[in-house]
């Protein structure tokens, strides 16, 4: 006990000054991201601020731990020195994450998404959760967890969703042979005109295009405001089909005729029925 004493005794000042360093200075940082965070919240895009408040976090964190190291005697110049040779080892051991962060630093200056857009990648979609200099975050509908590398986003292509304040919804639709065109077209309209979430301008694409195996194929595309995607996708089907019923107009199901040409026409047979034979006492 007595030699813990002493020893603390010896070292005590750097023992304070290092509990003060750790103690003080990380939620400092933490407070400081946050105040970043909130004070350019309405002047700077989202990505941009969390970028911001992280790269100041990280850089904070590693000032903050090369001086607590310092007041506990260890050389930094040999240290730096060592993390030099070790950090070209693990530069050779790291070319993806390199590349990670070279790809992201493409897409910060790039900004073709942002956090709250829906990203579509390959098989992978969600809305834009977080932005890292390794990678992105993607929470799904869900509310599944997708990180996305950015070398991955660099080197592929994906669809930005929410871009734009409006989108068009394109909805396939076949009808029956036997329905007469322009009057398929014209409900298709007056669906579009009534139906509150479609948008008056621009007008909703309606195009007839063409014969199908089993149907007349139609397109119909309403434009909407990009939040009432899961509103008018749902009212817009049921409208659909309520107004085809009560039009009478048949929406089909796929169906085939089988024809057998001539050259595949089988043999004629016909049966001959056997004669009886004669009754007894018949000359």
């Amino acid at each position: 006990m007595e030699t813990f004493y002493n020893w603390f005794s010896l070292h005590s000042r750097t023992i304070i000054l290092c509990a003060l360093l750790l103690g003080v200075g990380l939620p400092l940082l933490k407070l400081t991201g946050y105040l970043i965070r909130k004070g350019l919240r309405k002047k700077v895009s989202e990505q941009s601020i969390m970028l911001l408040s992280k790269g100041v976090v990280y850089l904070g964190s590693t000032v903050i731990i090369l001086m607590t190291l310092q007041q506990t005697g260890v050389k930094l110049g040999t240290l730096l020195g060592a993390a030099g040779i070790a950090g070209v080892a693990i530069g050779f051991a790291s070319q993806t994450s390199l590349s990670n962060l070279i790809s992201g630093l493409f897409l910060i200056w790039e900004r073709p998404f942002e956090v709250g857009d829906v990203l579509h990648s390959g098989s992978d979609h969600g809305i834009v959760y977080s932005i890292d200099l390794l990678s992105i975050h993607l929470r799904t509908f869900n509310n599944q967890l997708i990180r996305i590398p950015n070398e991955t986003l660099i080197k592929s292509s994906f669809t930005n969703v929410t871009r734009f304040p409006i989108r068009r919804m394109d909805i396939e639709i076949g009808v029956a042979y036997k329905e007469d065109i322009q009057k398929v077209i014209d409900i298709l309209k007056d669906v579009a005109d009534r139906n509150p979430y479609c948008l008056d301008e621009p007008a909703p694409v309606i195009v007839f295009k063409g014969f199908g195996d089993s149907a007349l194929e139609f397109l119909f595309g309403p434009w909407f405001a990009k939040t009432d995607y899961i509103a008018l996708r749902n009212s817009l089907l049921m409208e659909v089909k309520s107004r085809f019923d009560e039009e009478g107009i048949e929406i089909p199901f796929p169906h085939r005729t089988l024809y057998a040409g001539e050259a595949t026409r089988p043999f004629p047979v016909h049966v001959v029925p056997t004669p009886e034979p004669p009754k007894e006492g018949t000359p």
